[in-house]
């Protein structure tokens, strides 16, 4: 049981870190400086939110592992992050599109979590959702605006929903450590989940004038550690200090 903790922790807390690191690459990017301040303190909240289930990781595995050994020494087959947030920025549609995609899931999540019979898993939820229901709201305020702006931007953002489709089926595909969980009333059953996020994603694109795509073939993998090639060059990125300078402390 411990194990199957200790895997969906990781799924819980990689998913956020690489989110927040592929967030925190747009910094000085953004569209406007109010959008720029607020997709860095987005990729923030992501991160601390990342400290909660890594350190918690930590915890279980023991030894000398800490929040830091867990985020920064390990190769990329040890990460249990869904597929979706690796997947590059691209242009702002396609940032946009991912996070919108990413937040509602992860709403809905931490919102089943609260009632975890682990009380850390659910102090954490707890702590999180606040957070991550301004997420909500900020992505799929700037999904309308582009969705049924000017022809361009509603080109550009069908475009993302088309490509990035295909990494939602994993949000509600289980692990084995999750299944393991469930039956315990630790983890959540992301199956049960897609119904509403479907329903709060068609709701949401009717009104940006936007269509969801069909059924088509899903990409998995990144919760057993098979990912795409994109998730080594975040990993180089962000790991490039400590796997230089090891050990190394302010």
């Amino acid at each position: 049981m411990e194990e199957a903790r200790y895997e969906y922790l990781l799924q819980l807390g990689d998913s956020d870190l690489i989110l927040g690191q592929r967030l925190a690459a747009l910094c000085g990017h953004g569209p406007a400086l109010e959008e720029d301040i607020a997709m860095s303190n987005v990729a923030l909240d992501l991160i601390g939110q990342a400290r909660f289930w890594l350190s918690y990781a930590a915890e279980i595995k023991g030894g000398d592992a800490d929040e830091d050994t867990l985020a920064f020494l390990r190769d990329a087959p040890a990460y249990r992050n869904v597929l979706l947030v690796e997947q590059p920025n691209g242009d702002y549609g396609h940032t946009i599109v991912r996070q919108c995609f990413y937040d509602v899931w992860h709403f809905f999540v931490l919102q089943a979590l609260m009632q975890s019979t682990d009380t850390r898993i659910a102090d954490i939820a707890a702590k999180s959702i606040k957070e991550v229901q301004y997420h909500v709201e900020r992505s799929g305020d700037w999904v309308v605006r582009l969705g049924d702006g000017t022809e361009e931007s509603h080109r550009r953002t069908q475009a993302a929903v088309d490509k990035l489709w295909r990494y939602t089926g994993e949000l509600f595909r289980s692990s084995e450590a999750e299944q393991a969980l469930v039956e315990a009333g630790i983890a959540v059953d992301v199956a049960t989940l897609y119904e509403p996020w479907r329903a709060h994603m068609q709701a949401l694109f009717e009104e940006a004038t936007l269509e969801l795509p069909g059924d088509q073939p899903m990409q998995c993998g990144g919760k057993h550690g098979e990912h795409t090639e994109h998730l080594g060059y975040v990993l180089a990125e962000m790991q490039h200090l400590q796997r230089s300078y090891p050990g190394a402390r302010w």
